[in-house]
């Protein structure tokens, strides 16, 4: 048995109303709800949420909402972890449990079905206990800069004449989803568990959502990318 868990909580500081707002037509979390049920390896695709509001846009588009989110799980400061450990034991306190589980972040219009099977894949057919989503930085971060009293500084000045290739290659996590084996989970209680692998994904595919320009970048790559399929 597998489940796909979007957590959505209501609030939303830096862009009010964010996991719900308008994305190209249709509210930002459906692409997460969408890409899930399509991908056809789920069966059960739910949202956890503390807003009801949200849990209506959900279950209109086709996810499950069978209880709210608690308070503790609500908070700025929950760990992604925790949310996901609270919604297995929801399930196993009616008799439900699930050997695969997948979050997918209710902001994510970039995730496709296709990626999470392969995603799935890759991981099956491995000894990892779960898989993380990652695109390499575009510039070498050894070489980074920061201001200090007004002006420009290299953070790592014994970097200054390396070549870029010179640098081992750096990767962040895309912000979109993460899968687990559901027992690894469970044992490390943690969002990064200790057996993890990796699955690269395209620039081009990758959009973290914090700001206003961020929104609009989305939406530009969401466009190229439904453009060549």
């Amino acid at each position: 048995m597998n489940i796909a868990i979007i957590p959505a909580r209501g609030g939303s500081k830096r862009i009010p109303g964010k996991n719900i707002r308008d994305f190209l037509g249709k509210p930002i979390i459906a692409y997460s709800i969408e890409a899930a049920l399509s991908s056809g390896i789920f069966d059960e695709v739910m949202v956890s949420t503390d807003s009801e509001e949200i849990a209506v846009i959900a279950k209109k588009y086709g996810a499950s909402v069978p209880f709210m989110r608690s308070k503790e799980t609500s908070s700025d400061y929950a760990p992604a972890a925790d949310v996901l450990l609270e919604v297995i034991g929801d399930y196993k306190s009616e008799g439900k449990s699930f050997d695969w589980l997948c979050c997918i972040y209710p902001t994510a219009p970039l995730v496709t079905g296709e990626k999470l099977r392969v995603a799935y894949d890759l991981l099956r057919q491995s000894d990892a206990d779960a898989l993380l989503p990652v695109v390499p930085f575009s510039y070498p971060p050894q070489r980074c800069l920061i201001i200090q009293n007004s002006f420009i500084e290299m953070m790592h000045p014994e970097n200054i004449n390396k070549r870029s290739q010179e640098f081992e290659r750096l990767y962040h996590d895309i912000g979109q989803f993460y899968f687990y084996r559901t027992e690894a989970l469970l044992r490390d209680k943690v969002q990064y568990c200790k057996n993890t692998i990796p699955m690269i994904i395209s620039e081009l595919e990758v959009q973290d959502i914090d700001h206003e320009d961020d929104w609009k970048l989305a939406e530009l790559k969401y466009q190229m990318m439904v453009g060549k399929r």
